[in-house]
């Protein structure tokens, strides 16, 4: 197979400024809120210490897999998510858009969570929200609604939102070296800064033991039920930032010779390891509030979520001693948790419209990222924001998020029948290697379990009214908004390209790396497109 040459008519591709900084990003964009916001409140919710088995199952049957996958495409086909696809074959580009519609759908409401955040910040320095932190957010902070379509602005979210759209657009602009691994390069580690001080200050209140405890406590029973499992696979795939276009953009920016395997194992584990230290600091300060009120943590309500963060963790700070300076420290955790994961969504959006319309990264920040800003601005800046916000992200999620990851593996394993190409390849840049069982797990294992987790979900989606929401309501902005994102993937896989996308060949796999890093060097960018 003849090695790939740039084409004359297609610009350098960017590429990231060594493989430490492609891993502070990777690692970036999966910790996000989720791993503070949902993992301790899922865990728990499931069996305790028990739901670290399913976990750990999952992570390294589904989470690590899908995420080498991820990888391997990006890197070997050199291009956005729709890009990448389409090398694989003409008709499977719709995926590719599909994931980027996913992206983008999300990151119209991801933005809002921190700019509520960003709020927090300064509400804690003076405990703003009073001594009923659940009323104050829904209904002075929010001005919560029920739900349904309002344009009624909240002025005390939409400036701070306006705020974070232009901060994320400018590094957005910036390009991947210049932007994203700068900002990644300050970001993460303040946050671990930042978020372990935080921790070791929850671990030092009285009830902390009492909190970790009942965390760590293990509910062997739960390990019979399948919808735990369910929930362990839930949780990696959705912590992991995987099979919707972030791993896959983000890996082929990476240069020639790149040790893809064992990023991959770094970025998983430190994924999970800030996972289990924000479930022992939350759970650490939820035993001290338990203490504070006489009652047993499993009493507790609002452990898991935007009830977790916005209503739970202020009454704490209010009762502790020093609690404007724990809740600074947790509120800007949220933000820089919140802000590396946005900037690899939007990174994803923003390659697959520069690629396909030619536009350049300022172009693509200004319009694409601009269009994202006013429906952001315009749906969850309103009185109606938490219910629309709650109704996408369940619905882009789960129904849409596991059907791309279900797609994905499919496709490439039995349609385009890549993944032995693929095996190669990663083998062929890596000092760790993969062997048949990642073929086995990617092909059978993961779309198996996937295909229960959708049937699940939809069946109870169908059965029951998410969180009692009208009908009309959940059509439009839950099955809408998926019905939508599937629509847009077949429309714009349909118009034609302004730069050369087909006329593309990958480099030969080479031979593993070997201790010292060496392997096979071509001398040309790995992938890039050729004429």
């Amino acid at each position: 197979m003849a090695t790939s040459r740039p084409s004359a008519s297609a610009p350098e591709r960017e590429q990231w400024s060594s493989q430490y900084g492609f891993l502070l990003a990777a690692i970036g964009s999966a910790i996000g809120l989720g791993n503070i916001r949902r993992f301790p409140g899922v865990a728990y919710e499931n069996g305790g210490g028990a739901f670290l088995i399913p976990y750990l199952v999952a992570l390294l049957t589904a989470g690590v897999p899908i995420l080498l996958l991820d990888y391997a495409l990006g890197h070997r086909y050199r291009g956005s998510a729709p890009a990448t696809f389409r090398r694989l074959g003409r008709p499977f580009e719709a995926l590719g858009w599909f994931q980027v519609a996913i992206s983008f759908v999300i990151i119209t409401y991801y933005t809002v969570i921190i700019a509520w955040s960003v709020r927090y910040v300064g509400f804690s320095v003076t405990e703003a929200w009073g001594s009923d932190p659940t009323a104050f957010f829904v209904g002075e902070f929010l001005q919560a609604g029920d739900a349904g379509v309002s344009f009624d602005i909240v002025p005390a979210i939409f400036w701070p939102l306006l705020v974070v759209w232009v901060v994320v657009l400018i590094i957005l602009a910036l390009g991947v070296q210049r932007g994203l691994e700068r900002a990644n390069r300050v970001f993460l580690p303040l946050l671990a800064i930042l978020f372990t001080i935080m921790v070791v200050r929850a671990l030092f209140l009285p009830g902390a033991v009492e909190g970790i405890d009942a965390f760590f406590t293990p509910e062997w029973a739960a390990l019979a039920d399948p919808q735990v499992w369910i929930a362990a696979y839930s949780q990696i795939f959705f912590s992991l930032s995987i099979a919707f276009g972030i791993m896959l953009t983000y890996s082929s920016y990476l240069k020639r010779r790149s040790n893809l395997v064992p990023t991959g194992y770094v970025a998983a584990f430190a994924n999970s390891s800030f996972e289990l230290l924000a479930g022992i600091g939350v759970f650490a300060t939820l035993g001290y509030m338990a203490a504070q009120q006489g009652v047993g943590v499993g009493e507790l309500e609002g452990i898991t979520g935007v009830s977790l963060s916005f209503m739970t963790f202020p009454q704490i700070i209010s009762l502790m001693p020093g609690g404007p300076i724990f809740g600074v420290l947790f509120f800007s955790s949220l933000t820089l948790a919140g802000l590396t994961s946005l900037l690899s969504l939007l990174q994803v959006v923003s390659a697959a419209f520069q690629e396909k319309f030619g536009l350049s990264r300022v172009q693509a920040s200004i319009f694409i990222g601009g269009f994202a800003a006013i429906l952001s601005l315009a749906l969850y800046s309103t009185t109606t924001g938490l219910p629309v916000l709650d109704t996408v992200d369940k619905y882009i999620n789960e129904i849409g998020v596991v059907s791309s990851a279900i797609l994905m593996s499919l496709l490439v394993a039995f349609v385009a029948r890549k993944l032995p190409e693929l095996q190669s390849h990663l083998n062929g840049t890596s000092t760790a290697q993969v062997g048949t069982w990642w073929r086995v797990l990617v092909a059978v294992v993961v779309p198996v379990v996937l295909v229960v987790m959708l049937v699940a979900t939809v069946i109870n989606l169908l059965a029951e009214p998410y969180s009692g929401y009208p009908g009309w309501f959940l059509n439009t902005f839950g099955w809408g908004v998926v019905g939508l994102a599937v629509l847009a993937s077949v429309l714009y896989s349909v118009i034609p390209w302004r730069r050369p996308v087909d006329d593309f060949t990958a480099d030969p796999v080479g031979r593993p790396l070997g201790r010292r890093g060496t392997g096979p060097d071509t001398g040309t960018t790995h992938g890039e497109v050729t004429r």
